[in-house]
């Protein structure tokens, strides 16, 4: 228990820390709001003055305020479960990320468990045919995949498979003009809009073979295979409850990590298919300056990558009795 409420504490003040650095790292920089309103209004006769007073009106804040005044004005709304409200648009900041994040988890954690569970499954393949032709193809793409990233196979997919062959739509996360709804015209469209984003992010996904590559040669050459051998076990019982299981351990930990910081991986992947998700959001209010969305999309950030971690430290030692009383009031 004092382990638990230990990391719990820790938990708390991680993602408070976290915030406060992002709250003053944004106000900091360069220009805001208002010199964002001001470039897009002048050509419509908008004085400066009058752009800051609406702004002002609308938000419930100066922009201009000095900084700890602002840093506790915000803290005191998010302890109220106010994120504000967004400069640039009106629209108050958690119905904006409660319509967009819904869109941005599945797209994300379709090409998160794709990405593993392929990576898997090449890398048994691989230590399997360790020294083999299909080895070298397989270890030879998963080298070169994984040092590309994954925006570079999003540009090709939208130039190829887009634009020059039309096979897939260009932008978008539904069919326009559809009715959203359980129905398979709009499921079938809402897959057909997120095929190339998932794809993009599979294709870039060789470190995970490379990694269960290596943990399964390790594994093969341990002595308690040759044990089970002797003692009559098939190959599929040694395979999976030894050597999968056993390869899988180390991987269990990234596996979390990158559940968690797959939100940021959102921000260029929308960008580039017009994905409308919260890392589109983001990118549109850095654009802006429009400093409560940004924070409020790295809040949600910083916690999914700081709960993921807190999981993986309390489900480690359920799938590795190796560690287990690591997690105790001794340790």
């Amino acid at each position: 228990m004092r382990w638990l409420l230990k990391r719990l504490g820790q938990v708390v003040i991680t993602i408070y820390v976290v915030i406060t650095l992002s709250f003053v790292l944004i106000r900091l920089m360069p220009g805001n709001v208002i010199d964002a309103l001001i470039a897009q209004l002048e050509t419509e006769g908008v004085e400066a003055s009058q752009i800051q007073a609406q702004v002002t009106n609308l938000a419930g804040i100066d922009p201009e305020d000095p900084i700890h005044i602002a840093y506790i004005d915000y803290m005191t709304d998010v302890l109220r479960g106010d994120l504000g409200t967004s400069l640039w648009s009106g629209k108050e900041v958690s119905v904006m990320i409660a319509d967009t994040l819904p869109w941005t988890v599945f797209l994300l954690s379709w090409a998160t468990f794709l990405s593993f569970f392929v990576g898997i499954a090449l890398g048994a393949l691989m230590a399997y045919y360790e020294g083999g032709r299909l080895d070298l193809g397989l270890t030879s793409y998963a080298m070169v995949a994984g040092s590309i990233p994954y925006y570079v196979f999003a540009v090709l997919l939208v130039l190829f498979l887009s634009y020059r062959y039309q096979i897939f739509p260009t932008s978008g996360r539904a069919p326009n003009g559809m009715t959203p709804g359980f129905t398979w015209p709009y499921i079938s469209g809402v897959i057909n809009h997120a095929v190339l984003p998932v794809l993009s992010l599979v294709l870039s996904g060789g470190i995970a073979s490379l990694s269960m590559r290596g943990n399964s040669i390790r594994v093969l050459g341990e002595d308690y295979l040759r044990v089970a051998r002797l003692r009559g076990l098939s190959d599929r019982t040694i395979a999976v409850q030894y050597v999968a299981r056993n390869a899988l351990l180390p991987m269990y930990t990234g596996f979390m990590i990158s559940l968690g910081s797959m939100f940021s991986g959102a921000v260029i992947l929308e960008t580039v298919f017009s994905y409308y998700g919260m890392g589109f959001i983001l990118v549109q209010s850095v654009d802006h300056r429009d400093y409560p969305v940004m924070l409020g999309c790295f809040m949600v950030i910083t916690i999914a990558v700081v709960v993921a971690l807190f999981v993986a430290d309390l489900t480690y030692s359920k799938i590795d009795p190796r560690v287990e009383g690591t997690n105790s009031d001794t340790y």
